[in-house]
This record gives structure tokens, C-alpha cells and sequence, in this order.
């Protein structure tokens, strides 16, 4: 017994920080493959994050490319999210019996991951697409609510960035009044909201000023 390795330090559960560094930091890693840089360094040779307004997300990337490689950002993000959060769900169910707690910690980290690339220098996307995939995986009645909102300011106010601010804003409350994986996955997705919200710091400023442009149908696909 005295060559066994511990499993607590300082009351700390050693077993349970490695589940949760198992979970994350792929989750994170993953997150950081941005499906707008990749498909358009590989469909047109070039960085979108130098062209439009230099977000390397799928708005901007639709208004510099068009349709040609959208489905691939599309494939791209939505892939790793899910992978992200499906493969922690999977590892904290099977021990830590927390499958809710762990998809939701994963979308996180998949959402930071994406903002705040390792592989771009810490500069990446908003999140949206990242984050919409995240709330089908954890609860199709959260994403039900939160893509409601978002196509209902869309259509009434035709500015993506203030239905993505609404969308986020409304996770919170849809995790609450559902009592998805109680008061944890609350604060996990209050902390998701916030961070989309402040990537959308400069949209803010620009609806404001009413400088945002607004969507067209016909202009962006």
C-alpha cells in the first residue's frame, strides 16, 4: 500500500481533476480549429481574418467568399464541438456519473477554444457557430429556445450580431427554468453567455453608433 499513489491531495480528488483535464483540454485544443481560416486558406489561398471586417467566423467569412467553402466552416465547427462534448459527457457519465456537468464544461472550453485559439495567437472567432452546436448536444429543448430568439430578433432587426447576443443571453435562463443539470451547468452557461456577449463588444458599439450592417438574404448567400 505504501507504493500506491495517492489519490487525494489536500482534500483534493485526484482521480476527479484528471477526468475534468481529460475533458477540457481537448475540448479546448479542438475548439481552436477555426472551420473559416481553414477553408479559406484551402479553398481560396488566402487568411480571411485580413479581409471584411477580420473576424474569422462564418458571417464574415460568407460576405468576403460567398457559398464557395461555407459547408466546410460549417462541417469544421460544428465537428469539433460536437466531438468535444460528446467525448466528455462520455468520460464524466462513465466516472464521475456527471454526463450534463461534463458536456456542458466541455462546450465551455470548446467556446474559449475558439475565441482564444492556441493555434492563432489567442485570436479567434466569436463563438456563435461554436456555441449553437454546443446547446443541440446538451439539450435540443435549450437549443430549440435560444435558436427561436435568435431567428425571431433576426427577422424582426436583420442584425446577426444582435440575435447572436440575444441567443446567448437567453442560455442562462432556458438552463435554469428547464433545471438542466442543476446549479453548475447554471453558472457554466451564464459564463458562456457572457463571453459571447463580449465578443460582440464591437458589434455594440456599431449598433449603437447604427453603424452594424444589416442581413440580406440576397447579399450574403
Amino acid at each position: 500500500m505504501g507504493d500506491d499513489m495517492p489519490t487525494h491531495i489536500g482534500g483534493i480528488d485526484l482521480n476527479t481533476v484528471l477526468v475534468v483535464l481529460c475533458g477540457v483540454l481537448p475540448a479546448y485544443l479542438l475548439g481552436g480549429l477555426n472551420g473559416a481560416i481553414i477553408a479559406s486558406k484551402l479553398f481560396y489561398r488566402k487568411d480571411i481574418r485580413e479581409f471584411g471586417s477580420g473576424n474569422p467566423g462564418l458571417t464574415n467569412f460568407y460576405r468576403v467568399f460567398g457559398k464557395g467553402g461555407a459547408l466546410l466552416v460549417i462541417a469544421i465547427d460544428m465537428a469539433k464541438a460536437i466531438a468535444a462534448v460528446l467525448f466528455a459527457g462520455w468520460l464524466f457519465g462513465t466516472y464521475l456519473n456527471m454526463l450534463i456537468l461534463g458536456r456542458a464544461l466541455a462546450g465551455l472550453f470548446v467556446i474559449l477554444g475558439h475565441c482564444f485559439p492556441l493555434f492563432y495567437k489567442f485570436k479567434g472567432g466569436k463563438g456563435i457557430m461554436s456555441a449553437a452546436t454546443v446547446l443541440i448536444v446538451l439539450d435540443w429543448r435549450v437549443a430549440l429556445i435560444c435558436y427561436a430568439a435568435f431567428f425571431t430578433i433576426l427577422a424582426i432587426f436583420r442584425y446577426v450580431s444582435l440575435a447572436s447576443i440575444v441567443g446567448s443571453m437567453i442560455f442562462p435562463p432556458s438552463v435554469f427554468f428547464l433545471d438542466i443539470g442543476g446549479d453548475n451547468v447554471f453558472i457554466i452557461a451564464t459564463l458562456c453567455a457572457v463571453l459571447l456577449v463580449v465578443r460582440h463588444k464591437g458589434n455594440i458599439k456599431r449598433l449603437v453608433r447604427r453603424e452594424e450592417p444589416k442581413f440580406s438574404l440576397r447579399r450574403e448567400l
